[in-house]
């Protein structure tokens, strides 16, 4: 079978980064248990060890094959044994060499293939090793087992095909397939528990039962006909007393009926030594428990890692970026002039009591004291920023402070639509689970933005976010996680979410296991604006105290003209490490010898589409995308220029040249060496250059860009200027003008 270990890293532009492919894996019983890297006759039989081993540890099976064709080199991965071999093995020789110790459950789990819709939904590699990982410890008899995987790797996928694998082998905690399993799929959320009951559709209807309180209320009994059953934790928790004491649903089972248990997002949940809900797990000890978690171990969640034991499998947020399975992110940390306030006399005052000389900080906000135009800058930054087309979520301090950023998006829209923001918090009920539906509809734009306080920071599958916005303080490193997974998924055309930074949240990016390690960026302070007074260096924030009434205060009208704000961003580097601008310059001049070796080089490869578009792509491979060299055009202030000013800037100090400048430059030369017809259409082309930036040059534009001019008729282009491949040559061989130096160029 030829197999893909990965999409490869999305790079920008469309453009994804080589994907790791094996030649060919060896399935058999629907396990892969080895990969084969093949090269050409003439090749040594060797060439292909090293990839073949990458294929197999990425792929997590024992065996690796190179060959050529004329012999055969065998890896060992567990044993570190190599050699050349006679043969291949057989099927059931590799099934015994891979599984030394033979177990009927394996076999049986073996028997039932994925469930793929007909070839229309496969796995990915990660999801079969992590479903083979619990496959492995239910076999040794585990019973408590946890999986960590990143936000939008397809938890829920793996927790059904688990379930399938044991429904189909008749699996039970009898260990003998006399019946089938009785599996609880565990939420903390009601969108949670309905979103897995509909990807459990494949299941026979009778099997699924959806655990619902209202439904227990009325036939007065819990349901207990059926094999999948879902709810969530509230539910259970819930029921009527009985003699005056408390009598939870989960009691109306025996403690032995559940056979596998699933708990969604584990970390918020059961798991947690203080939870109430501990009390489910506790009383359903007999069954297998698998918790499903998005969130490393870490100081917060350590009751969970506790519980469940280490991880069977882990796939972290930097796998499946890198793998191309999520979509990158880049990070945009805005500091205003007001992110703390000092009152002064000249400010009113509306309501409440405020402490003269205390400074008022982040946490503060939204809570404490109110100061509209404070909120009213934020959101004027972040609108002007955003392309207002693209669905985005702003998370705010309080269900109040959503409202008002809600109406100040709606008043500082360029749509039309009345219905462009909404707001979805817990007191929104079904009108806001409505708007919610609304928004994860990709076929739907409106509503466009939704502001939330803490409902959207889990649980929302929404593909197509390009942008999350901080205007509140992230108080863990694992919510900082969970409200960075909202804009993971990947969507057609997106090949990056954005990450609005008004909270100082980057501080939760320095996650060395699981992001990469990191090198915080440090944003200069921005000085305050006149009349904003500056306290004392050693005053220390008091911490925030309940007070009786929330404080307003409106600026006096010249601080409030003159809240300035300051924007850094930050780089990523192919293996997930942020980078601040200066790091990501300093890796770039490091490693731009590697690419040409001089100016001149430089300029040749750029000169042509073909070897530019090949320099383009070795240079995102190596972590200096698209869209991070159109990031460092903005910071060099070059946004004007074409990104082989750059490369120039940075490998040899050369003064940038605008876009129209080099336009401007080659029509001198153009004009001695086209005819007037030529001429007149790369004058065309040039204007496109002009406007747009170097993409117009591609080869692949050609085409839409005689359409463009022709109206259509690539024979009135033809009869213009000449068959195809003069009008290639044409189009490729003036690009060389656009890229002399000065000196050629006269």
């Amino acid at each position: 079978m030829r197999a893909f270990g990965d999409k490869g890293r999305l790079e920008g532009h469309g453009r994804r980064g080589k994907p790791t492919i094996a030649d060919y894996v060896l399935i058999y019983r629907n396990t892969k248990l080895a990969a084969v890297e093949a090269k050409a006759w003439h090749e040594p039989l060797t060439l292909g060890v090293a990839q073949a081993k990458d294929y197999a540890g990425k792929l997590a099976i024992r065996f690796a094959y190179a060959t050529n064709g004329q012999g055969i080199y065998g890896i060992d991965m567990d044993q570190g044994t190599e050699g050349e071999l006679p043969r291949y093995p057989t099927p059931a020789e590799l099934w015994s060499q891979t599984y030394a110790e033979q177990n009927a459950w394996r076999d049986r789990f073996a028997a039932v293939p994925f469930e793929d819709k007909g070839g229309s939904h496969p796995s990915r590699y990660y999801q079969d090793i992590a479903v083979d990982r619990v496959l492995e410890a239910i076999i040794a008899e585990r019973q408590r087992i946890l999986l960590t995987l990143a936000t939008g790797t397809g938890k829920t996928f793996i927790a059904f095909q688990i379930a399938w694998k044991l429904f189909h082998s008749r699996w039970n905690l009898s260990r003998e397939p006399t019946r089938r399993p009785r599996i609880l799929f565990l939420a903390d959320r009601n969108n949670l528990a309905d979103q897995a009951y509909n990807a459990f559709s494949a299941f026979p209807e009778d099997a699924l039962v959806r655990i619902d309180p209202g439904e227990i209320s009325k036939k007065g009994r819990v349901p207990k006909n059926g094999s999948i059953f879902f709810t969530i934790f509230q539910t259970f928790m819930s029921g009527p007393p009985k003699d005056g004491k408390p009598s939870p649903y989960f009691g109306d089972y025996p403690a032995d009926f559940f056979d596998f248990i699933v708990i969604d997002e584990c970390h918020r949940g059961g798991a947690n030594d203080e939870s109430s809900w501990r009390d489910i797990l506790n009383y359903f000890a007999p069954a297998v428990q698998l918790g499903l978690t998005a969130t490393p171990k870490r100081k917060d969640n350590v009751d969970t890692y506790a519980y469940f034991g280490e991880p069977v499998f882990i796939y972290s947020l930097k796998d499946g970026i890198n793998d191309g399975f999520l979509t990158p992110f880049r990070v945009k940390q805005i500091s205003t002039t007001l992110d703390d306030y000092v009152y002064t006399p000249d400010d009113t005052l509306i309501e409440g009591e405020i402490e003269t000389g205390r400074r008022y900080t982040e946490s503060d906000f939204n809570k404490i004291i109110e100061i509209k135009e404070r909120e009213a800058n934020r959101v004027k930054i972040f609108m002007d920023q955003i392309d207002q087309r693209d669905k985005t979520i702003v998370f705010c301090a309080s269900q109040l402070h959503a409202l008002a950023v809600r109406d100040l998006i709606n008043q500082m829209k360029t749509s039309k639509d009345p219905n462009y923001c909404q707001r979805v918090t817990a007191s929104d009920g079904e009108l806001g689970n409505q708007h919610l539906r609304e928004f994860q509809d990709n076929e739907k734009t409106i509503p466009t933005i939704l502001t939330t306080s803490q409902k959207l920071s889990t649980g929302v599958d929404a593909r197509n976010v390009r942008n999350i916005v901080l205007m509140r303080p992230v108080n863990s490193m694992i919510e900082f996680k969970q409200i960075i997974g909202r804009g993971t998924r990947l969507y057609d055309g997106k090949d990056y979410f954005t990450i609005y930074d008004f909270v100082r949240a980057h501080h939760h990016f320095a996650d060395s296991e699981w992001d990469g390690e990191p090198i915080e960026p440090e944003p200069p302070a921005p000085a305050r604006p006149p009349g904003v007074a500056e306290p004392p260096a050693d005053l220390p924030a008091p911490p925030p105290r309940p007070r009786p009434d929330r404080i307003k205060v409106q600026l006096a009208d010249g601080k409030a003209r003159t809240i300035q704000h300051m924007m850094s961003t930050t780089f990523w580097h192919a293996d997930g490490t942020p980078m601040s601008a200066q790091q990501f310059m300093e890796m770039l001049f490091g490693k731009l010898p590697s690419f040409f070796k001089d100016e001149a080089e430089l300029r040749a490869i750029w000169s042509v589409p073909d070897t530019r578009k090949a320099l383009l792509i070795s240079l995102a491979e190596a972590g200096f995308g698209r869209d991070q060299l159109a990031e460092m055009q903005k910071i060099i202030e070059a946004e004007k220029c074409d990104l082989f000013d750059v490369l120039a800037y940075v490998a040899y100090a050369m003064a940038p040249m605008t876009r129209e400048e080099r336009a401007g430059q080659a029509r001198v030369v153009i004009s001695s060496h086209f005819d007037d017809k030529q001429r007149h259409f790369l004058d065309f082309v040039l204007s496109h250059y002009v406007s747009v930036g170097v993409d117009e040059l591609d080869a692949d534009k050609l085409n839409p860009l005689l359409r463009l001019k022709y109206h259509d008729s690539l024979a009135d282009a033809v009869a213009d200027l000449g068959d195809p491949a003069s009008i290639r040559t044409a189009f490729s061989g003036f690009q060389r003008f656009l890229y002399q130096d000065g000196a050629q160029a006269q």
